[in-house]
Order: structure tokens, then C-alpha cells, then sequence
């Protein structure tokens, strides 16, 4: 098995099984609704490939599995992969990291989906005996109760925007220790 292959291992990537072994994916087109199609498809691959593989910031200058295939020799160029992550800038599903666009974080989930699964989770976790409603921030990314979760393993800057987004709604209370490790989060429920 390839390397590129090896990321699809056990789980059903139907699109890539179907469409990332089609050379014409690769090929910029200059008729504009087929190049909407492809940058359609593109941007579910990029969400569907960050969410099976739990990433969550794609660096262009950096090797990114999906965007090249040694299996039929394709990759896509800077610009190519500059348009595919604009594109997903633009419909919210991700934002630029740099002026410079060179990295992006993408957001498989948007801000607002990510703090309505933490609310979920938060919810669980309380029910299941968690005692004052407080937990650390790193508790609720690489925590035992985190675990199994879309949560566990969580962006940091994408964790943070969301408990301020549920802060906002008077949901919880962030509050600040001696260092980053040590931030908290105290729970309105």
C-alpha cells in the first residue's frame, strides 16, 4: 500500500476512492461551471479528509497527502491549492492564518457547530458526575472523558473560539491561570 493510500485505510472515503484516482480532478479547467464542480469537490475532500484525519491546518509550503497522488503521478500546483482553500474561505470553512496565505485552518465543523458539541459534551461529562463544573482547557482536548470524541485532540485556537462563543452566551466562564496550561473553564449549565 502507498503512502497516499494508507490515510484511506479503514475508513470509507468513497469519494477518494472514486474521484482521487481520476486524473481529470487534477487538470484546472477553463470552462467555469466544470471548474465550479471540481471546486466543489475539492472542498468536500479537503473537509472530509481534515476531519478523518484530524487536521485541522494545512500548510501550503508543506507536503499535504492530499494533494498530490504518486499513484498517477498528479499534484496540485500552489495556485490550484491556493483556489481550493480560498474557496473554503469563502463559504466560512476556513480562514487564513497569514497575510500571506500559506497556512489555513480549516473548519470541518463552523465555530458555532464546534461550541454546540461542546456544549453536548460538557453536558455528558456533568451528568456522568463531573462534580463542580470546571475543567481545564486541556482536560476537555486530550482528556479520559474527551476520548472517542471529535473533541479529543482539538485545535486549540478552535477550542478557544468556541468556549468564548458559549462565554458570549452566558454559558460558561473562562478563567485564566498562571500560564496557558492552566486555563479553565467553569460551566453554567
Amino acid at each position: 500500500m502507498d503512502e497516499f493510500s494508507s490515510y484511506f485505510k479503514g475508513y470509507e472515503f468513497s469519494l477518494a476512492s472514486k474521484w482521487i484516482q481520476a486524473r481529470s480532478l487534477w487538470i484546472a479547467y477553463p470552462v467555469r461551471e466544470t471548474r465550479e464542480k471540481q471546486v466543489e469537490l475539492w472542498k468536500k475532500l479537503i473537509i472530509d479528509f481534515c476531519r478523518t484525519q484530524k487536521i485541522f491546518v494545512i500548510g501550503l509550503e508543506e507536503d499535504f497527502p492530499l494533494f498530490s497522488n504518486s499513484i498517477i503521478e498528479r499534484s496540485l500546483n500552489h495556485e490550484a491549492r491556493v483556489a481550493f482553500l480560498s474557496a473554503l474561505v469563502a463559504d466560512k470553512r476556513a480562514e487564513w492564518l497569514d497575510k500571506n496565505h500559506r497556512s489555513c485552518l480549516i473548519l470541518w465543523h463552523r465555530i458555532q457547530d464546534w461550541a454546540d458539541l461542546l456544549y453536548w459534551y460538557i453536558w455528558q461529562v456533568k451528568e456522568n458526575g463531573l462534580e463542580d463544573g470546571v475543567m481545564t482547557v486541556d482536560e476537555i482536548r486530550s482528556g479520559t472523558e474527551s476520548r472517542g470524541t471529535e473533541l479529543h485532540g482539538m485545535d486549540r485556537t478552535v477550542l478557544m473560539r468556541a468556549l468564548k462563543l458559549l462565554e458570549h452566551k452566558g454559558k460558561l466562564a473562562i478563567f485564566k491561570g498562571t500560564s496557558a496550561d492552566d486555563e479553565g473553564v467553569k460551566f453554567s449549565l
